[in-house]
């Protein structure tokens, strides 16, 4: 499945402009203003001038809020789009409510404390941006995140992303049950999508106490389509002499049926001459012999 284009014109802007020159236009632009973000909650709050403003659109990172302020547009990141730009990219700082910047590991703690979960998402997120997928939110749809190959603008999601882990600590506990897959690929078949999941692996030594531990995590990717008969048949589609033995294979059929029904014809007209032969005879009979026959017969 490719991508499905909203316009005649998408593809055309997707080529002209890739998805990676724009993230690297926002990350010179992120480093340049000292941009910082806010935690909140379990998301970040970022100001943006009108400079990062266009580029954190066009490269599809948080949400705008709509505010009264016009020299600074105001979006809010989720965990996991904010801690990319501040641990990935290197082009973002983090300072907590008391506005006092926050470490690599302050950060990593704060947001291990409101979402325990957050090393396998994070793992995944960072999978797909750093292939220069377009990675949003996939709420809507049952599933952790959709992949657009471009621009929401431009393009549908390709992918629905489901997140699972090794072992007995799954993550979210999905496809755990064949119900649960059955639903999933009949959702993803009537969206358009290819349900893909990426589960994550650790290796020995795993401890999510800091970033480091991200080292220790390998992305297995798959992919579920439903089984559709009609591209699994041979093809239309063959050549003079395959076609030849084809209709001489065929015509070979027909023949020995057409014989073989004529023997049965032939025979079933033998079986009724035979009987009304029988018959006949019995017919003609004297009545004194068949009489005799039936006393020999009670003896």
């Amino acid at each position: 499945m490719g991508p499905r284009w909203k316009g005649k014109d998408s593809e055309a802007r997707a080529l002209a402009e890739p998805m990676s020159e724009i993230v690297q236009q926002l990350q010179s632009c992120l480093i340049h203003s000292k941009t910082r973000g806010l935690l909140l909650g379990c998301s970040v709050l970022l100001g943006a001038g009108a400079d990062c403003m266009d580029l954190l659109i066009r490269a599809c990172f948080g949400q705008p809020i709509i505010t009264a302020e016009k020299d600074k547009q105001w979006f809010e990141l989720s965990l996991e789009e904010s801690f990319y730009l501040f641990h990935s990219l290197r082009c973002l700082e983090i300072a907590g409510e008391d506005k006092r910047l926050k470490n690599e590991d302050e950060i990593w703690q704060y947001i291990i404390s409101k979402k325990p979960a957050f090393p396998y998402f994070y793992k995944a997120y960072s999978h797909l941006r750093d292939k220069n997928w377009v990675v949003r939110s996939g709420f809507q749809y049952g599933v952790d995140f959709v992949a657009y190959h471009y621009h929401p603008a431009l393009v549908h999601s390709e992918y629905a992303i489901l997140v699972l882990s090794e072992g007995s600590d799954d993550v979210n506990g999905r496809l755990n049950v064949w119900s649960d897959l059955k639903c999933m690929v009949r959702l993803c078949g009537s969206v358009v999508k290819t349900l893909l999941v990426l589960r994550i692996n650790r290796s020995d030594g795993y401890l999510a106490v800091s970033p480091l531990c991200l080292e220790k995590c390998n992305v297995e990717e798959y992919t579920i389509t439903r089984w559709n008969p009609e591209q699994c048949r041979e093809e239309k589609t063959i050549n003079k002499r395959t076609g030849f033995l084809f209709m001489c294979s065929v015509c070979r059929m027909v023949s020995r049926a057409c014989n073989n029904n004529a023997k049965m014809r032939v025979g079933d007209v033998k079986y009724q001459e035979e009987i009304a032969q029988d018959n006949g005879q019995r017919h003609n009979a004297d009545p004194e012999e068949e009489k005799e026959k039936l006393e020999k017969l009670k003896f």
